[in-house]
C-alpha cells in the first residue's frame, strides 16, 4: 500500500489537479482536514472509502489509522488544503512513516497564494519592479519563528510577502511592515481564496487592517504585501522581446 498526501487545492473542489482526483478514486481510505477541504471532493473517493475527518484528531491518532490501513493493505489518500509543500504539517507525518516502513508520495496542489493572485488578478513577479515572492507567517499562538525570520528581517528586503494565518494579527503585522514598506505599499486580503464566499481587499499599509477588521476576516486568508501589487510602468520582459535571440528554443 502507499500513502498519498494530496493537495486538496485552495478551496474550489474543481481546483484540485486530475492526478489529485484519480489518486483520490482509488484509495480505500480517506484522511482529510474537515475545517479546509471541501467535502465535495470526498464524492471522488470510491463509494465504500473509509473517511476521516482529521480536523479534532492529534498527529498520533492520525498516524494511527494511517498504519491500520497499511496492515490492511489498502492505500490512503491525505488531503491537505492548498499544495502540501507549505505549511501543512506534512514533514512531521513524513518522519513517522519513514520510521513506521510505511512508503507514501506526493501529489502537488494548488497553494492559496496562487489563488489569491488570481482572485487579485495580478502577477507577483512584475519585470524591474519585484521578482522575489516570501511566503511566510507570523509566530502569534503557533510555532516559534526561526532565528531571522521575523517580519521585520523578511521586511528589509523590500521584496513582495505573503502572510499565511495572520488575519487576525493585522494590526501587528501592518505595524512591523511599514517602517520597511511605507503606508503607501499597496496591501492585499483575500480570504477564502476561489470558494463562492471569496472575499478581496485591496488598499495599502495604511488602511489594510481597518478594512480586515470592519469585513470581520479573522482565518483561512493571506495577506499580501508589496509594491507589484499597483505596478503599471514597468519594462516589458525579455522573455517575447522581438529582438531576443530565439534560435534553439
Amino acid at each position: 500500500m502507499t500513502v498519498y498526501f494530496i493537495g486538496a487545492g485552495p478551496g474550489a473542489a474543481d481546483l484540485i489537479t486530475v492526478r489529485g482526483a484519480r489518486t483520490l478514486a482509488k484509495c480505500g481510505v480517506c484522511l482529510y482536514a474537515g475545517s479546509l477541504v471541501p467535502t465535495e471532493l470526498l464524492a471522488e473517493c470510491p463509494p465504500d472509502a473509509k473517511l476521516v475527518d482529521t480536523a479534532r484528531m492529534d498527529l498520533d491518532q492520525i498516524v494511527a489509522e494511517i498504519a491500520a490501513a497499511h496492515e490492511a493493505g489498502q492505500d490512503v489518500a491525505r488531503l491537505h488544503s492548498g499544495d502540501p509543500s507549505v505549511f501543512s504539517a506534512m514533514a512531521e507525518q513524513m518522519r513517522r512513516l519513514d520510521a513506521a516502513g510505511i512508503p507514501y508520495e506526493v501529489v502537488p496542489g494548488v497553494p492559496a497564494f496562487a489563488a489569491a493572485a488570481a482572485a487579485l488578478k495580478r502577477e507577483l513577479t512584475v519585470p524591474t519592479v519585484g521578482q522575489t515572492v516570501i511566503l511566510t507567517r507570523i509566530a502569534q499562538q503557533a510555532t516559534p519563528m526561526p532565528e531571522g525570520e521575523d517580519l521585520a528581517t523578511l521586511g528589509r528586503s523590500g521584496a513582495l510577502l505573503v502572510l499565511h494565518l495572520g488575519a487576525r494579527y493585522a494590526d501587528r503585522i501592518v505595524s512591523e511592515l511599514v517602517p520597511h514598506y511605507g503606508v503607501d505599499c499597496p496591501a492585499a486580503v483575500v480570504a477564502m481564496a476561489s470558494r463562492p464566499d471569496e472575499v478581496v481587499l485591496r488598499g495599502t499599509l495604511e488602511d489594510i487592517a481597518d478594512q480586515v477588521k470592519a469585513a470581520g476576516i479573522t482565518k483561512t486568508a493571506v495577506i499580501v504585501v508589496g509594491r507589484t501589487l499597483a505596478a503599471s510602468e514597468f519594462r516589458d520582459s525579455h522573455l517575447y522581446d522581438p529582438a531576443r535571440d530565439r534560435h534553439g528554443c
